[in-house]
């Protein structure tokens, strides 16, 4: 592993550059680990947006029979009615009604359209700052970009504490505590495990 690392820069450098990629992302990590442990204890308000709108013939007429894509003039009025830009790919559409699922860290929505009456129904719902960046610590609807961040930062802290104990190893001479400390550091969460979680 030494020649390894001595090729692309020294132990050092691995260790303080991957400690500085990984300081705003382990610190939300543990931040959040803290706040999920606690969910139950942490009191959420959550806001509730309704809005009801009546969606007009001419396009409600476009809807007559479930098709593979909705029509463009028909998904321009339900975003300019909601005011927001809506991904149509989990969109469900039935004899009945159209159905989109809005999920999103933090909270939660949904759209319909009764395809009988023409009733746009519309819900958002916002649990906060806290259940938003818990569901970012879960990966819970945040999408393929956060999920590959969470993979690199994953890799980052792997080579922090890969080149943390490789640190450990050469300077261990000096520091008669550094094996306890690093036996505590496994066996205390393995104890607990084997212990008490059944």
């Amino acid at each position: 592993m030494a020649s390894f690392l001595a090729r692309f820069g020294t132990l050092r450098q691995w260790h303080w550059i991957s400690s500085a990629l990984c300081l705003a992302g382990m610190l939300l990590f543990a931040v959040t680990g803290i706040t999920l442990n606690h969910a139950g204890q942490i009191e959420a308000r959550p806001s509730v947006h309704t809005l009801e709108e009546q969606m007009p013939e001419a396009l409600l007429a476009q809807l007559d029979a479930p098709a593979d894509a909705l029509p463009v003039d028909v998904r321009r009025w339900l975003e300019r009615t909601v005011g927001k830009r809506l991904d149509w790919r989990s969109l469900e559409w039935s004899d009945e009604e159209l159905y989109l699922p809005l999920p999103r860290p933090g909270g939660d929505g949904w759209l319909s359209v009764d395809l009988g009456s023409g009733e746009l129904l519309y819900e958002v719902t916002d649990r906060g700052w806290i259940a938003y960046f818990n569901d970012l610590h879960k990966g819970r609807h945040t999408g393929v970009l956060w999920s590959w961040f969470i993979d690199g930062f994953a890799v980052v802290c792997v080579v922090f504490s890969l080149t943390g104990l490789w640190l450990l190893v050469r300077q261990a001479g000096r520091q008669a505590l550094t094996w306890p400390l690093t036996l505590a550091g496994a066996l205390v969460p393995l104890l607990l495990m084997l212990l008490f979680i059944h």
